[in-house]
């Protein structure tokens, strides 16, 4: 059995392990009051995500020598929760007392941490919860599959956003109207959606330069032995090698081209033109970097998101074919297999 971890307040005045030394942070470069997160855990989520987010928040604390950042963690009914590797956290509260208090802490902003099967936490009384967070204009963060969350609350109107890639085609065929960016997080206004993971390390030492200044931020990548902490606009689906390098930037155009048009496949001669590089030129950089054609990694990307669709909607197998670029259900179906050595429908058996 798991054993709980038991959630505890920070202690700005403890020495905490692994941090050897406290840095004087320069007093322009700190806010006058701390930062106070609520974070609301689902059943099912990331460990990884949590710890990503909180981490690099404890380690401006300790290496500050202040507290510059708060956080406490709630979940739906105030009990522990469990993540997807199955160890439970203990929490201090239900997010609904939480709600009632954040509208009154100048400071304080909401942290939804979710997983795997975000759709079945979506009730009533959580869309009322965070409607009421959103009119008092307090900060909400959105963690891995947490997007789902605001949108389906409304909260999200016409302002970007970003998901974690698994839950990206979904999301987009369930809400027509969202603005989705292939980006590891994305600020608009009070709301920042984050793809979560790793990306929230990411997100986490954004927060803290923004706060706190670029030394402290550098310090804390420093200490947890990261060299560099990427832009949020970075891209999630980035083939690896395509991140650095002039020549792959030339490539990851292309690519990013590709996933925009998914439902509606433009013709290499069509990409061509809008990257200004000759067909051959094409095929050149996708047989150097990924070692197969354009049209094999069009495909790819189509059917990727023909999977998705098919494990996380309902969508009927034809509507999935369509919003994937295929003209016919046989065609599909007949890719797919050769693709991914079953057929779409199979997905949709109860022993799938």
């Amino acid at each position: 059995m798991n054993a709980p971890s038991k959630h505890t307040d920070f202690d700005v005045g403890a020495r905490w392990p692994g941090v050897g030394f406290q840095r004087s942070v320069p007093r322009s470069q700190v806010a006058q009051a701390s930062a106070e997160f609520s974070i609301l855990l689902l059943q099912g989520f990331s460990q990884l995500c949590l710890s990503s987010l909180v981490e690099p928040l404890r380690l401006a604390n300790a290496l500050a020598g202040t507290e510059l950042f708060r956080w406490k963690l709630v979940s739906l009914d105030g009990r522990s929760v469990a993540s997807a590797s199955g160890i439970a956290v203990e929490v201090s509260g239900s997010f609904a007392e939480a709600a009632k208090a954040l509208p009154f802490e100048p400071q304080a902003a909401l942290a939804i941490c979710a997983g795997e099967g975000v759709e079945q936490h979506g009730s009533q009384e959580l869309r009322a919860c965070l409607r009421r967070i959103g009119r008092a204009q307090l900060p909400i963060y959105a963690l891995g599959t947490a997007t789902w969350l605001l949108a389906d609350a409304g909260l999200l109107g016409d302002a970007r956003c970003t998901i974690h890639w698994g839950k990206m085609a979904a999301l987009s065929e369930t809400f027509y109207d969202l603005a989705i960016d292939d980006a590891l997080f994305v600020r608009d206004g009070q709301i920042v959606t984050c793809a979560g993971e790793l990306a929230a390390f990411d997100l986490a030492i954004d927060i803290v330069q923004e706060r706190c200044g670029t030394e402290l931020a550098r310090s804390i990548c420093q200490h947890v032995t990261a060299d560099r902490w990427r832009d949020g606009a970075a891209c999630q689906s980035v083939p690896p090698g395509l991140r650095y390098g002039s020549t792959g930037k030339k490539l990851l155009r292309i690519v990013q081209l590709m996933e925009k048009h998914i439902e509606e496949p433009l013709s290499l001669e069509e990409i061509s033109a809008q990257v200004s590089l000759s067909r051959r030129q094409i095929e050149r950089l996708f047989e150097r970097h990924l070692a197969t054609t354009p049209w094999q990694h069009y495909l790819g990307l189509r059917l990727a998101k023909a999977r998705q669709l098919i494990e996380l909607t309902n969508m009927p197998i034809m509507n999935v074919a369509v919003a994937c670029g295929f003209v016919s259900s046989s065609h599909f179906s007949k890719s797919f297999r050769d693709h991914f050595k079953v057929l779409p429908s199979k997905l949709r058996s109860p022993a799938a």
